[in-house]
């Protein structure tokens, strides 16, 4: 079992989360963490951002007001 010191809003303070035995075969990175003192359950989301190339399909920008003569 893995364990961290997170915020749990039930118990309203920073408590002790650990992860339980996980049959998705993450071990010890398991997003699922159970609340050691009241028992809520969170699921941690990690994800990451991937490059698109918007920024050559898009058009020139222009000026927010014309230019004075």
């Amino acid at each position: 079992m893995s364990d961290r010191e997170l915020h749990c809003d039930t118990c309203e303070g920073v408590v002790l989360f650990e992860a339980p035995p996980c049959g998705d075969g993450h071990g010890a990175d398991c997003p699922e963490l159970i609340c050691t003192g009241c028992g809520a359950a969170v699921v941690i989301a990690t994800f990451a951002f991937r490059e698109t190339r918007l920024a050559s399909r898009r058009t020139p920008r222009r000026p927010s007001h014309p230019r004075a003569a």
